[in-house]
């Protein structure tokens, strides 16, 4: 079986995916998670997970589109430029 490890530099830090491991059964990937990422006091703590265990979800970015939010697609710089010769244009 194969088993994801997710590691912990600092306590109050994110975990983050360090690697996988193969093993037979979850305490032999624990010891060898040790071993492998843990041994030189690089980490704090680690999280094992099944890889069988992990779903990604893929189509969940147009539900949280906040495009209506920015302001990228409007043309500022044609509209001030219009106002400016309209002003220079009109007779005072």
């Amino acid at each position: 079986m194969i088993y994801e490890v997710f590691r912990q530099e600092r306590k109050g830090q994110p975990f983050e995916h360090a690697g996988s491991v193969v093993a037979p059964d979850a305490e032999f990937a624990e010891a060898w998670a040790r071993e492998q990422y843990g041994r030189r006091g690089e980490s704090v703590a680690l999280w094992l997970v099944p890889r069988d265990a992990i779903h990604g979800v893929e189509d969940w970015a147009d539900e949280f589109d906040l495009k209506y939010r920015r302001v990228d697609g409007y043309s500022i710089k044609a509209r001030l430029k219009e106002a400016r010769e309209r002003a220079a244009a009109r007779p005072r």
